[in-house]
């Protein structure tokens, strides 16, 4: 997306990326905010799911019908478009590591195993395992989460969300293009755990993974003391998606901040106000994504009226229309985490009539 924004305004632009194009363990959601505001996501590549069935521990599942459908997008294929759109703008795409960045005066020297580059800027897109470590977002063990799965040969028309009462985290079951993206991400929980828990969850459902490919990644996720001091840019440098830690410290999705900071960090160093990007993040998302890390632990492995919040959570959206008219909004990608905080603290009381006068009809139909 930085790419594409610079190469547009004719700023002369390299690309440099080991990989390129390459699959990872993330379900792919792309949210009605993302879809919306990118229109060419929409356009072939994607499998558009409307169906989530949602699962805790000791109560029904609960289905939620999606007004806004997700898009589901192998990774690849969503790298790959992206490539190819910055590949049109006039961008050169480098096949290469970077090994090594170097301040030369007012410009960069950058080595490769190609050989040497240099450059006026840098924009810093390296992911959560960010080799540069003078650059971006200094992580912690307290700041990461691992995330892992398997990409298994299967067609499912819904997705699967499961919680647990114990984990930071949960288990999705995305369906992709001709494949299943089934993972796990959990903060404070060994790899080796947590691939364990999700091939006993895909057992108990009769998914065989025997022979699909396996992925395992880290994410950020940061505390809430790392924020104030995040990373975002520096003296001729812009750091951007999993680079700047910017992922959603309760769902652990990355791929909109992703490509918003990247369109913004190329949109303004091609107008040479790069020293307005880390408030424009922050203004846009940032600050929310912040006090979002304030609620992870408490979403996922809080407890309320002697229940799991998750527990809770299915038990109110079977229920009550408004919690159900907020998890819509949650899956679009379109409510703030304290716009999200304030509707639920608001309409508590009605939710709770909600929830009583519906439980009290069923159990005169069920009579």
């Amino acid at each position: 997306m930085a790419a594409e924004r610079l190469a547009h305004a004719g700023v002369r632009t390299m690309l440099i990326d080991e990989k390129m194009a390459w699959e990872k363990p993330c379900g792919g959601g792309v949210t009605f905010k993302a879809y919306s505001q990118y229109p060419f996501l929409a356009k072939g590549l994607s499998h558009s799911v409307s169906t989530t069935w949602l699962h805790a521990d000791s109560t029904p599942s609960a289905r939620l019908t999606l007004e806004q459908p997700l898009l589901i997008f192998s990774r690849r294929d969503l790298n790959q478009l992206l490539l190819d759109r910055a590949a049109a703008a006039g961008a050169e795409l480098i096949t290469t590591r970077v090994t090594a960045v170097e301040s030369a005066g007012n410009s960069w020297s950058l080595s490769t195993r190609s050989g040497p580059l240099q450059a006026d800027h840098l924009i810093i897109a390296t992911g959560a395992r960010n080799p540069l470590r003078a650059f971006g977002t200094p992580w912690t063990p307290d700041d990461t989460m691992v995330a892992l799965g398997y990409f298994i040969p299967a067609n499912r028309s819904h997705i699967d969300i499961r919680f647990f009462a114990d984990l930071e985290g949960y288990i999705w079951l995305f369906p992709r293009r001709g494949h299943l993206s089934a993972g796990i991400c959990g903060k404070g929980v060994t790899a080796a755990a947590l691939r364990q828990r999700l091939e006993r969850y895909l057992a108990q459902l009769g998914i065989s993974y025997a022979g699909a490919q396996f992925y395992a990644h880290m994410l950020h996720s940061l505390a809430v003391g790392s924020w104030p001091n995040n990373r975002l840019a520096g003296p001729g440098w812009l750091a951007v998606g999993d680079a700047a830690g910017l992922v959603d410290p309760v769902t652990g999705e990355g791929i909109y901040y992703a490509m918003r900071s990247g369109e913004l960090a190329g949109q303004l160093l091609a107008e040479r106000r790069q020293e307005a990007y880390a408030a424009q993040v922050e203004s846009e998302f940032g600050a929310d994504l912040a006090y979002a890390s304030t609620l992870a632990q408490r979403v996922y492995m809080g407890r309320f009226c002697g229940g799991s919040n998750t527990t809770r959570m299915l038990q109110f959206l079977r229920r009550s229309p408004r919690i159900q008219a907020v998890m819509q909004e949650l899956f679009a990608g379109t409510i703030g985490y304290r716009e999200l905080r304030t509707r639920i603290r608001g309409n508590f009381k009605s939710t709770m009539a909600e929830i009583a006068i519906n439980s009290f009809l069923r159990r005169i139909v069920t009579s």
